[in-house]
């Protein structure tokens, strides 16, 4: 789950991280008082979207007076901010922030992730921060430093001066960033983060350190011990389609194909997708339905991937291991019987009861496409495609 930019500097505040003045603004009226509010003579007022890039976008303007901090508000509020994060539908501007303006020494970057192949959380940090950092790593990834962390002794003092030296920073400033650095790995671990992004952290013309943007992601399997986080939730940020999954305890992910695919297992569910895609086919979406799927969240998981006008055929890939393979087909028939599908449906289904299920698909005089495997379900359902089309 992702926050907005001002709900994140708020928490890194509360855990001693400096961040400039700011305020939240839903108008360009309200972004004016909150620029008159906070004082100073630039003010930088930026688009509150849950997605990178917002600078090259137009989402991050300077402001230099009150009729200048009206404008640039007025021109992101209402309107969608599309980066190369966003795809071309963009996200909606629903709130701006409002910040002091800061003299920039040098810009950094520092960020907290987990390093899958090692099973630890990673610190990683450059001298090369800014709006270019995508290509810093990957033309000069040389200047990407990194330690990962024990799990059991956490980060300790010398990993944190490590970072700080290969910065080139200063005697003070190695101390500050020790301190800024401790405190982002106590909040990853305390708020059940899986991505804190401080891209950049300046060092001001004073010789201080400051986080001057923040990206703060929570991952959503701990929302039930993290109340607090849960309740910053934003939907209007998200995708309508996976929002409506996630009511229906689907997992559901949306993808620019034709081709739908309804799976229980985030495995089998990628390597039908990968099937797909080497007999030519694209999926429409990732859709895993669970082990334990029942015909109520077969006929929820029909009509959402119907609610997409570019499907043109779906692929049910069912392996009835928790659940079984009679019982999905049961819920197939009943979602195709009643939510009125229009489209192909190719059926796979392996595992207990699984002839059962044949025969009784075979048997409900429905135009349902039995698939014999999986390489022969993703061939029915891209010739299906075809014949739709």
């Amino acid at each position: 789950m992702n926050l907005h930019e001002y709900q994140a500097k708020k928490i890194l505040a509360s855990y001693g991280i400096p961040v400039p003045d700011g305020r939240v603004a839903a108008s360009a009226d309200e972004a004016v008082a909150a620029a008159q509010a906070l004082g100073g003579k630039v003010w930088v007022v930026k688009a509150q979207v849950h997605a990178g890039g917002r600078g090259k976008a137009g989402g991050v303007k300077l402001a230099h007076d009150a009729d200048q901090v009206r404008a640039a508000a007025a021109g992101m509020l209402g309107k969608r901010l599309v980066t190369k994060q966003t795809g071309p539908a963009g996200l909606p501007v629903e709130k701006v922030y409002v910040e002091c303006g800061s003299e920039i020494e040098r810009e950094l970057y520092v960020s907290l992730t987990l390093n899958r192949e090692r099973g630890r959380i990673a610190v990683v940090a450059s001298a090369a921060g800014g709006m270019d950092i995508e290509e810093v790593a990957h033309k000069t990834p040389e200047q990407i430093l990194s330690v990962t962390v024990h799990p059991a002794t956490g980060l300790e003092p010398f990993q944190a001066r490590q970072l700080a030296f290969g910065l080139g920073l200063g005697p003070k400033q190695v101390d500050q960033f020790q301190s800024i650095v401790t405190a982002l790995y106590r909040l990853y671990i305390e708020r059940d983060a899986s991505l804190i992004e401080i891209n950049p952290l300046i060092v001001s013309k004073g010789g201080g350190l400051t986080a001057l943007d923040a990206k703060l992601d929570i991952e959503a399997n701990a929302l039930f011990r993290q109340k607090e986080m849960a309740a910053l939730r934003d939907p209007d940020q998200e995708d309508p389609m996976e929002l409506r999954a996630s009511e229906h305890d689907l997992s559901y992910v949306s993808l620019d194909g034709n081709i739908a695919c309804m799976v229980n297992g985030a495995g089998l569910a990628m390597a039908t997708m990968d099937l797909i895609k080497l007999h030519g086919g694209k999926p429409a979406n990732f859709l895993d339905v669970g082990g334990g799927a029942t015909s109520d969240r077969v006929t929820a998981a029909f009509q959402l991937i119907l609610s997409n006008p570019q499907v043109r055929a779906i692929l049910v890939n069912i392996f009835g291991g928790i659940v079984r393979c009679d019982l999905i087909a049961d819920g197939i028939i009943n979602a195709v019987k009643n939510v009125g599908v229009a489209v192909p449906v190719v059926v796979r289904l392996e595992g207990t009861n699984a002839q059962v299920a044949r025969e009784r698909l075979a048997a409900s005089g429905l135009a349902i496409i039995a698939a014999a495997d999986l390489t022969d379900a993703a061939k029915k359902v891209i010739a299906a495609t075809r014949k739709a089309a």
